[in-house]
C-alpha cells in the first residue's frame, strides 16, 4: 500500500511591500497593486533574496480576495528565479483553527490564506522548482511584510 501525498517544507519567502495602489472599482469588485520592493528566501532547499520591482494584482469581490502576484527571486548562487504565485485571502468561520509547523504560527485563527506558485528557471541546480507542485502557507509578518512558507508536494 502507497501512502497518500506528503507535504515537505522548502522555504519561506518574506516580501517588502510598498503602500497598495488602488486601481479601480468595477461591478462588485475593487482592484489593486501592491508594490514587491525586495526580501528574503530561507529554507532548507532555497536560500537568496527577492528582487525589487515585482508586485501582486489584488481583485477583491464581496470577502474573497484573488492574488496574482509576480516578482523575481535570486538565489544564493546568482541564478534568477522567476514566480507567479496565485491565491485566495479570506476570512473564515471565527472558530478555524490556527495551524502550525514547527511552533511556528502559519495561518492565523479564522483565516485563510493560501497560494499556489509556479517557477521558471534555466538554472541547473533549481530546475527541480519548475517540475514541482507547491502550496504557500501566507501570512502578515509585519506592516509591510507578507511571509509565504512554500511546501512542496512530494
Amino acid at each position: 500500500m502507497s501512502a497518500g501525498p506528503a507535504f515537505t517544507f522548502a522555504f519561506e519567502i518574506r516580501a517588502d511591500l510598498a503602500p497598495t495602489l488602488h486601481v479601480g472599482h468595477g461591478d462588485g469588485e475593487k482592484t489593486e497593486f501592491t508594490p514587491i520592493t525586495g526580501g528574503t528566501v530561507q529554507g532548507p532547499l532555497l536560500n537568496g533574496t527577492v528582487l525589487p520591482g515585482g508586485g501582486d494584482w489584488s481583485n477583491t469581490r464581496g470577502r474573497v480576495c484573488e492574488l496574482d502576484a509576480r516578482y523575481l527571486l535570486r538565489a544564493d548562487d546568482g541564478a534568477v528565479i522567476d514566480i507567479v504565485n496565485r491565491g485566495y485571502y479570506h476570512e473564515e468561520e471565527p472558530d478555524a483553527p490556527a495551524q502550525h509547523d514547527d511552533g511556528l504560527e502559519v495561518a492565523a485563527t479564522g483565516v485563510y490564506y493560501r497560494t499556489s506558485p509556479t517557477f521558471r528557471t534555466d538554472a541547473p541546480a533549481h530546475l527541480w522548482l519548475a517540475r514541482t507542485v507547491f502550496v504557500g502557507l501566507a501570512r502578515e509578518a509585519g506592516p509591510h511584510t507578507v511571509a509565504i512558507r512554500m511546501y512542496a508536494l512530494r
